[in-house]
């Protein structure tokens, strides 16, 4: 028997599904899954995220940043202050992945465990 019903999951009888590939694609390109979990916490300025994902390069980060803004999941928000305040957070569309990361995190967790 299989985890899920049939009935939980329909869409998954429908073939190749091309947003679903692109949604895949997008997330689960290098960096992309832990740069919205440390987002998923709340909003970030360049250096916490940074701090948050010790092996991720500044170059990496401003390189996803600018690819999920592009994609409309991550919102830059300058604050005109003296210095100039940056900080990083999710859109809608990116909180929604709020359960899928969880979910995605629970599985890990369970079945791949840290070294």
């Amino acid at each position: 028997m299989r985890g899920n019903s049939e009935d939980q999951l329909p869409d998954l009888r429908e073939g190749f599904c091309t947003s679903y590939h692109r949604g895949v694609e997008l997330i689960g390109r290098r960096w992309n899954g832990v740069i919205l979990r440390e987002l998923l916490l709340g909003a970030r300025r360049f250096s916490e995220i940074r701090r948050g994902i010790p092996a991720l390069t500044d170059r990496m980060l401003a390189s996803r940043l600018r690819e999920l803004e592009a994609e409309g999941i991550v919102t830059r928000v300058v604050y005109d202050e003296t210095p100039v305040r940056v900080e990083y957070e999710l859109t809608e569309m990116g909180r929604d992945l709020e359960q899928a990361v969880a979910a995605l995190n629970r599985w890990a967790s369970r079945w791949l465990p840290e070294d």
